[in-house]
């Protein structure tokens, strides 16, 4: 019977152990827009890199052709967080009663988001765009936001026209279909070294210069039921930005993921994205982005300081 008894035990605590292992990971659902941008790589880079891991987390990635198809995966629940949704876009949905909430900044300014024509097109500034059609990549986006800007200081008969990706957009561009597209490095670069497209704005020729841009962004039913892991996810997160700044071996990581070299990766990050840009701690500019949400028609009136402490659960670094 003792034998019995301690070959129940320790059957027991083998299948506790194996449970607990198989507890130790926890699977968090990530819907990112615009696959193999630098700031959107952040959660591909660090789960290669091992740190999402080491904060007990698996990431199901999954790509989207914009904020505006991540923020809904969000709101439906069909994924626990969403990366590089538009600033306004969440405003918007969160005035309208939808279960969204922002877990972190994901860039400042729009400097790396860029609008440009075909090399021969008669168009050379936002101002010649009035009567054209300018793209943007989904509804509730920060392109779309960008464009609607463009529109209101710029060209008030253009049309925003959704076109999705960039490889996308630029197939509309190239073929007539839309007369200025949208991209963001490494998308286009090689275009515009060989003078096939040229650029005639940036998102930082806009009111959102200095502004956050983009954010992270979750569902009530996850923050309630899954708090703790949305919490390692930002503090992951926070460690991989610190990585990919400070060491070449992130910078390869990077560039396998995309696909270029590491020269244009290192052009990239450095070109378009300074560290400041991305850290995930504060939404800058709320004071301003507020208003000019009801400016641009995403809100209807601006949000009381109780809302946006509601809207806004950036977990604390640790």
């Amino acid at each position: 019977m003792r034998k019995i008894t301690a070959a129940v035990v320790v059957g027991l605590l083998a299948a506790g152990a194996v449970s607990a292992a198989a507890r130790a990971d926890d699977t968090l659902k990530v819907a990112v827009g615009q696959r193999g941008l630098w700031d959107t790589s952040i959660s591909d880079v660090g789960q290669r890199g091992g740190i999402f891991k080491k904060h007990g987390l698996t990431l199901d990635l999954l790509y989207t052709q914009g904020a505006g198809e991540t923020q809904q995966a969000v709101i439906a629940g069909a994924v626990d967080v969403g990366i590089g949704a538009g600033i306004m876009g969440a405003l918007s949905a969160f005035a309208k009663g939808a279960p969204v909430r922002i877990i972190s900044a994901e860039i400042a300014g729009a400097g790396d988001l860029y609008w440009y024509v075909k090399a021969d097109s008669a168009i050379k500034t936002l101002s010649d765009a009035n009567g054209k059609t300018i793209a943007y990549s989904t509804n509730g986006s920060s392109t779309h936001g960008v464009v609607t800007a463009f529109i209101k200081q710029y060209a008030p008969t253009a049309k925003a026209t959704p076109t999705g990706g960039p490889p996308s957009t630029l197939t509309a561009v190239m073929s007539g279909q839309v007369d200025v597209g949208w991209a963001a490095p490494p998308f286009g670069l090689d275009q515009l070294d060989r003078n096939e497209i040229r650029q005639i704005a940036t998102g930082n020729d806009t009111l959102f210069k200095g502004q956050t841009v983009r954010l992270n962004i979750s569902n009530t039913l996850t923050l309630q039921t899954r708090k703790d892991a949305v919490d390692r996810y930002v503090q992951a997160y926070r460690e991989t930005i610190d990585w990919m700044y400070s060491d070449p071996a992130a910078l390869k990581v990077y560039a396998e993921f995309a696909g270029i070299t590491q020269a244009k990766a290192l052009r990239i990050r450095d070109g378009y994205f300074p560290k400041s840009a991305v850290s995930p701690d504060e939404i800058i500019g709320l004071d301003t982005i507020v208003p000019d949400a009801v400016g641009l028609k995403f809100i209807a009136a601006p949000l009381t300081k109780e809302q946006l402490a509601e809207l806004i659960q950036i977990p604390p670094r640790r």
